[in-house]
């Protein structure tokens, strides 16, 4: 089940990649990037359960409020330069 989870984790990760170096918009480059946080995130996760191991969980709540406070520049860089 964890080997199917990480395949899956693998998976989003690539289309991510993809839309974000093929993505014509800002936007669908903000979208991926953010998809490719939450696979990284949902990796720490599974990885977590996996081993057993909660010493990276913390990083969790680092990365979440790294990601928004991206999200959020650069939507108001994207609404003010229009």
């Amino acid at each position: 089940m964890i080997s199917l989870a990480y395949a899956g984790l693998i998976f989003a990760a690539m289309a991510a990649i993809y839309r974000l170096v093929i993505g014509p918009t800002m936007a669908d480059r903000v979208i991926a990037l953010d998809l490719l946080l939450v696979s990284l995130m949902t990796g720490i996760v599974v990885d977590a359960i996996a081993t057993g191991n909660t010493a990276l969980l913390n990083l969790l709540v680092v990365i979440a409020i790294i990601g928004f406070t991206a999200t959020v520049a650069v939507a108001r860089f994207m609404e003010r330069s229009q």
